[in-house]
């Protein structure tokens, strides 16, 4: 763990990416540049929110065909020609930046999410999770991880017993239901490096045994439906993904099961929902974090 005012040296040169692109464009983007950035960041390019910038920091040289296969795609798919920007970045003082830009960030009535480069804290009525800000958020917090917490308090009193943290990143989703809920929680991702970090950040936080984090390919993955189904499922995701996705969460979810899905933006929530309606979900609450939508969807039974 950091002190305060310590920064980790990173072992290879580093470099910020970014396209920029009209709104319609950015999932597809963000996958891309996802293909090779440990981190993601979506900015609003210009005041009428009609362009927004796409900037992901990876080592140099690191996934360099995956990532020009997968923005040829994008590329054709949304007829948009978003030139790729580079920019060499210093590891210490992006990491420097970075811990500047994260603050500890009171999320709803119950959470408080802090970095490890900040000094413990004091005694706080608040459930706390600590995290690496250069591995985990980047350039600090994201509305679509807040908008799943303000949820996850929501929906709380179901007590659900068998939960899923679908594409689980740093980990922070199922980390908050395994605080709130005291219930062991199965927590999934395609990536390596995720899963490695999803496993340290619940050691950090003293839930190593509530939180089991497998790497896998969606519902696909063997342990995902080993333990269905389930009363409790975060995806916060892409909105795409969502949508294809939408017929087996729909399966993988027990009746009267909540589902909270996020990663979207506010003009992207109409088509998700519409996916999970016609597989028989329900929407219960749509929630707005500035441009950012999650949507919470039950099973009916």
């Amino acid at each position: 763990m950091l002190g305060p005012g310590e920064v980790r040296r990173h072992a290879s040169a580093l470099e910020t990416i970014s396209v920029t692109v009209l709104e319609a464009a950015v999932p597809l983007f963000e996958e891309a540049l996802s293909v090779a950035c440990t981190t993601i960041g979506i900015f609003e390019a210009d005041d009428a929110q009609k362009y927004w910038r796409i900037e992901g920091v990876k080592d140099i040289g690191h996934g360099e065909e995956l990532l020009a296969d997968a923005l040829s795609i994008a590329r054709t798919i949304t007829g948009e020609d978003a030139e790729l920007t580079r920019t060499r970045t210093e590891a210490e003082g992006w990491l420097a930046r970075t811990y500047d830009a994260f603050p500890q960030q009171d999320v709803g009535r119950r959470f408080a999410i802090r970095g490890t480069h900040l000094p413990p804290e004091r005694a706080s009525r608040r459930l706390t999770i600590v995290l690496d800000a250069g591995v985990a958020f980047g350039s600090g917090e994201h509305g679509s991880t807040r908008g799943c917490l303000r949820a996850l308090e929501m929906v709380a009193y179901r007590n659900p017993s068998r939960i899923l943290d679908m594409g689980c990143g740093s980990g922070i989703l199922a980390m908050a239901a395994a605080m709130f809920l005291r219930k062991p929680v199965l927590a999934v991702d395609i990536e390596p490096w995720s899963v490695r970090v999803a496993r340290s950040n619940a050691r950090l936080n003293g839930i190593g045994t509530l939180v089991r984090a497998e790497l896998g390919n969606g519902w696909r993955t063997q342990a995902v439906a080993q333990n269905a189904p389930y009363d409790l499922v975060f995806a916060n995701i892409l909105a795409r993904p969502l949508c294809r996705m939408a017929a087996d969460l729909a399966q993988h979810l027990a009746p009267g099961g909540t589902a909270i899905l996020a990663g979207l933006l506010r003009s992207q929530g109409r088509m998700v929902l519409a996916a999970h309606r016609r597989q028989g979900l329900v929407l219960e609450r749509w929630l707005h974090e500035g441009e950012w939508s999650t949507l919470v969807l039950r099973r009916r039974g």
